[in-house]
């Protein structure tokens, strides 16, 4: 970071990918300092904020350290873009994953949250499935169901720009919340009455 701010004089910012086990091992002055060098925002993987289901994809961390870690980089004024993924726990865990998620968001002040949804790519199915008993994927109306309770549960105590635009998404949504809670919950109703022809057709979605 120090080299290129050195070398690129007009550079005003920097985006990494990172993990909570990356923010945790750091310090909160190793945190600062990385911020003082342009390091503006983090790109981060939520997933979920079940703990069972954090296990079960192999996060390596707890619900309790994401909050942690999240907390820790914005304290150090480095902006947090999360993700989060629909269906994970398919049908079994759903009310979990929902509830648990939403828990994340309200006790952190992520800037930007964007929801995608599962999928399994054939070289991966075999390994993911390993770790669920008669797990059953979340059809597109189960996962609108699933958008629209997570909508429903979050209480930020900051503005975030909310996306649900990803290329794997059977519906694209985009607002700011809580501002634009109502909105997006009429659309979601919307689309799930309408029915598949309000969906992005599957054979345009990909990862």
């Amino acid at each position: 970071m120090d080299y290129l701010k050195r070398s690129s004089p007009k550079l005003s910012r920097v985006s990494v990918y990172a993990t909570a086990q990356n923010v945790l091992e750091k310090s909160e002055e190793e945190l600062r300092l990385l911020h003082e060098n342009k390091l503006n925002l983090i790109y981060y993987g939520i997933e979920t904020g079940n703990d069972e289901l954090l296990k079960k994809i192999n996060k390596g961390v707890t619900a309790s350290q994401i909050i942690e870690s999240l907390n820790k980089a914005l304290k150090a004024n480095i902006k947090i873009s999360a993700t989060v993924i629909l269906g994970i726990g398919g049908e079994a865990y759903t009310n979990e994953h929902i509830r648990d998620t939403a828990a994340i968001i309200n006790n952190t002040t992520v800037n930007y949250l964007s929801t995608l949804q599962l999928g399994l790519d054939e070289d991966v199915r075999e390994r993911f499935l390993k770790h669920f008993d008669h797990f059953k994927m979340l059809n597109d109306y189960q996962v609108l169901d699933e958008q629209k309770r997570f909508l429903e549960q979050l209480n930020p105590s900051n503005k975030v720009i909310f996306r649900s635009n990803h290329a794997s998404n059977a519906l694209h949504l985009a607002g700011t919340l809580p501002k634009d809670t109502a909105r997006l919950l009429e659309e979601i109703n919307l689309a799930i009455k309408i029915g598949e022809g309000a969906f992005v057709p599957s054979r345009f979605r990909g990862f």
